[in-house]
């Protein structure tokens, strides 16, 4: 045995121990030390009022200690005992990453369990604030690996007038390194309870995807009546098959419009309600594209609390190409067979809903011309065979199972010149901006179509006999040697020859049908990456004013200091008042953040203009203190049947990630 006391120093192989005294078994290894204890491994320091170890096994318990763990959090307990290497077992533990005297933040714990590199296991941690606790849990695991590592994520609190306090968790799972899973769970006090679950995979072969499942169950109200529970099911899916052919799949269905109007917080996934399944299969080669696909698509209009469903059973497209014959000849086609329905949801039901079978090839010859700089000739012919395998009875809205042959044929040709630009140079004399003016004409013409009133279309049949002109002025930079397109501003217009069967032909003018379209104008300016404006608008020529307008502006992106977006529309149809489909709204998005406070803010606002209300409302704040933020959302949803106003609260520690909302977000 060896005793010492007074700034006592114990060197044995890759440890290193310091004390105000010692007691060393040189037989056995076996260390006992008091007062000011430090003990050094490779790659761990911890200290202790008192320590009993082997030096051989590293094994053995330490009273009061506190140490560091990779390499930024602080730890201490009353008792820790260390059995493995790495592995430490502590009684009434404390950890942050605060260094000041009084931690801005610490959890405690009854016992815990730490693993080199990996995590700590708390049980009955207590999260706290300074010297005041916040939320107290039965169990915590704290992840310490830089990789993706199990375990329950931060909660989300919140409150809302129409749903009471809520409360969200999140268990992350990491599965393997190509797959894992989310699984969700949300209180809401005044409406019920809902889980969730979000699986992400992805294999070799190109096969990946993501798949999303919620189930609600509404809580018994005995003033109302009761809510048929909700569920909703999404899947995005890619796979490549043999032969060169791809498979995707596409689903995103709900149980009930109500329920997302009410529950789901991505605002402009809200206000639509669609349901949509469908399933693509395709291949390309060489000089063909072959496409099949099956599909139903559902749309919702709360107005007239209706829906209007299209199936697809099964749409298949093959297609060629051009293919050059000889100089300046070229040869492509186009062929489909389609199957579909087309309806309201009580036509379904009645089963007088539209729906048509048909096969269609259509051949075409090209013949492009560019000899002269300034000018392009690109024209085409190409016959339209047409076999309908149900049609309309003559002169009725009766479909019925007498088949329809139509041929006709189409000729386009396509202007454009003369082509005039300019070049600027700078003081320097190189190149510095170039301007390009191009006018452009086309024509189309259909042949007429032998008994078009009995073929099944969903809407309308027309025929294209037009011409089209406009001119479009381009604005081109030379950056890394390369152009690149920095402004542009276009017009066109198109004139229908025989209004009667074209897509104008439903609506009237002093009781005529207009032969002019309406005037289309664009204004892109991209001068930098982050920087854009896009602007457009369509002029009616007979009623003299706008049927549509939109302006989209960027200004940086959300990881910049400052961000803006903004997103203006207005449409109508002049052609008929107070029609469902008029819109005039304004979208504004933004954020700051300051990092000399350490503090993010992001905002956003969507407005009806065309009714003078607020539809949605939202700001988040977000404070980073140290190591870990906290979060604070205010949102306001005017859109729901009576309006909701929620506030969030959530918060992220070190590298515990925070719960989000699973059911959509702002945007924020």
């Amino acid at each position: 045995m060896v005793f010492a006391k007074g700034n006592v120093e114990i060197h044995y192989k890759d440890v290193k121990l310091f004390a105000d005294s010692a007691e060393l078994n040189t037989e056995t290894k076996d260390v006992y030390a008091v007062g000011n204890v430090l003990i050094q491994l490779p790659e761990e320091v911890v200290s202790a009022e008192e320590i009993r170890m082997n030096l051989d096994s590293l094994q053995g318990n330490l009273q009061k200690g506190f140490g560091m763990i990779q390499p930024t959090l602080f730890y201490e307990a009353e008792n820790i005992e260390r059995k493995d290497a790495g592995v430490y077992y502590f009684q009434k533990a404390k950890i942050t990453s605060c260094t000041q005297p009084v931690p801005r933040w610490k959890i405690s714990s009854s016992r815990a369990k730490f693993k080199k590199n990996d995590y700590i296991d708390m049980w009955n941690p207590v999260f706290y604030i300074k010297k005041i606790p916040i939320f107290y849990l039965p169990y915590m695991r704290y992840p310490l690996d830089e990789e993706r590592s199990t375990g329950f994520l931060m909660p989300q609190i919140g409150f809302s007038g129409s749903k009471g306090f809520s409360y969200s968790q999140f268990f992350y799972w990491a599965m393997k390194r190509n797959m894992d899973a989310t699984l969700n769970f949300d209180y809401y006090a005044a409406r019920g309870l809902g889980g969730g679950f979000e699986y992400r995979y992805l294999f070799s072969g190109g096969v990946g995807g993501q798949l999303n499942l919620y189930y609600f169950n509404f809580k018994d109200d005995p003033e109302e009546e009761s809510t048929a529970n909700a569920y909703l099911f999404r899947l995005k899916h890619n796979q490549r098959l043999p032969l060169n052919f791809s498979l995707v799949a596409d689903v995103d269905y709900s149980s009930s419009f109500d329920f997302l109007r009410e529950f789901d917080n991505d605002f402009k996934r809200a206000v639509v309600s669609n349901r949509r399944s469908q399933v693509y299969l395709t291949k390309a080669w060489s000089y063909f594209n072959f496409n099949a696909r099956i599909s139903r698509f559902e749309t919702y209009y709360k107005e007239t609390d209706r829906s209007i469903i299209r199936n697809d059973l099964p749409e298949i497209n093959f297609d060629s190409y051009k293919i050059k014959i000889f100089s300046p000849l070229y040869f492509s086609f186009a062929s489909s067979f389609s199957r579909w329905e087309y309806g309201w949801e009580s036509e379904y039901e009645e089963e007088n809903h539209k729906y048509s079978q048909s096969l269609a090839f259509s051949p075409q010859l090209t013949f492009p011309f560019a000899a002269i700089p300034w000018l392009t000739l690109n024209s085409s012919f190409s016959p339209n065979i047409n076999y309908y395998f149900q049609s309309y009875a003559p002169n009725t809205q009766e479909i019925v199972d007498e088949p329809l042959f139509s041929l006709n044929y189409g000729l386009n040709a396509e202007f454009t010149g003369p082509v005039i630009s300019k070049i600027y140079y700078g003081a320097e004399g190189k190149a510095k901006l170039k301007h390009i003016i191009e006018p452009f004409f086309s024509y189309r013409y259909e042949s007429p179509v032998a008994d078009s009133d009995r073929i099944i279309t969903q809407r309308i049949f027309y025929r294209n006999h037009y011409i089209r002109y406009g001119i479009a002025n381009r604005f081109l930079i030379k950056k890394d040697k390369m152009p690149r397109e920095v402004f542009s501003l276009g017009l066109v217009q198109t004139f229908y020859f025989s209004p009667e069967e074209s897509p104008l032909q439903g609506y009237r003018v002093d009781g005529e049908i207009p032969e002019f379209s309406d005037i289309r104008g664009y204004l892109r300016f991209y001068p930098m990456g982050k920087y854009s404006l896009d602007v457009s608008a369509a002029f009616n020529p007979y009623h003299n004013t706008f049927s549509s307008l939109s302006l989209g502006a960027n200004l940086g992106s959300p990881e910049d200091n400052v961000f803006l977006r903004v997103n203006w529309y207005k449409s109508i149809n002049p052609y008929v008042e107070n029609i469902l489909g008029d819109r005039h709204q304004i979208s504004c998005f933004g954020g700051v953040k300051i990092p000399r406070l350490s503090l993010e803010a992001q905002a956003e606002i969507d407005f009806n203009i065309q009714e003078g209300e607020f539809l949605y409302s939202a700001i988040s704040l977000v404070y980073n203190y140290q190591c870990f933020d906290f979060r604070v959302e205010l949102k306001v949803f005017y859109f729901r049947e009576k309006p909701e106003t929620q506030f969030l609260f959530s918060f992220g520690l070190g590298n515990i990630g925070k719960t989000i909302d699973f059911l959509g977000g702002m945007g924020f």
